[in-house]
């Protein structure tokens, strides 16, 4: 059996930073629900703030760098994803929006989401729906329903996977994506589509 692709995508700024924390703790949550299954599961971290500088010359030339491209490529095979942000004036980062702006807009339909996100405070914990779940609706993603919210305080709570602490949020979100993962089983790896210039296609027409 293929390794399911989980894919984490982490725009925190800093380093260490507390959105990373967040979406090792998630991916780690998830690998272990996955790996009940008795399926392998391959790990990709991307960090959004290595790939500020390609992003940017992605937006001003149109032509992506290889890490870049590589992270596309990654975020685009995945079985699942996981993305975490921090939440600036209310709402996602704009490192966090460019990166998903330069992927296909096609590229998400249908994979499993789970979208989390760190702040400073409580408050801001209603960014995730209001403007992370959307934007991942608008991709047509499939998004699980429990979003993970971390604000400074939650780090120093504790609890037993079965409580609204941050650590019941963060296992049972991950035991929901795990759930879609594993039932919709590793995605093969597409072959290349030969591509038929259009004058050829025209030619043909004619005969």
């Amino acid at each position: 059996m293929s390794a399911y692709r989980l894919v984490v995508v982490t725009a925190g700024l800093s380093k260490p930073s507390s959105t990373r924390l967040l979406a090792d703790r998630l991916a780690e949550s998830t690998d272990r629900q996955l790996g009940v299954t008795g399926g392998a599961v391959d790990v990709t971290v991307i960090e959004l703030r290595d790939l500020a500088t390609d992003i940017a010359h992605d937006f001003t030339t149109g032509f992506p760098g290889a890490a870049l491209r590589e992270a596309v490529e990654a975020v685009t095979h995945a079985d699942g994803l996981i993305a975490v942000t921090p939440i600036f004036t209310a709402s996602y980062s704009g490192l966090f929006k460019s990166f998903f702006d330069v992927i296909d807009h096609d590229a998400l339909a249908g994979k499993p989401v789970l979208i989390a996100a760190t702040g400073g405070t409580p408050r801001h914990s209603l960014a995730l729906e209001h403007a992370v779940r959307p934007l991942f609706a608008y991709l047509r993603s499939v998004v699980v329903p429990t979003a993970v919210y971390a604000a400074t305080d939650d780090w120093g709570a504790t609890g037993d996977g079965h409580t609204d602490s941050l650590p019941g949020r963060i296992d049972r979100a991950a035991g929901e994506l795990a759930a879609l993962v594993a039932g919709r089983g590793p995605a093969a790896v597409a072959e290349p589509v030969a591509v038929v210039p259009f004058a050829e296609q025209l030619a043909a027409l004619r005969v």
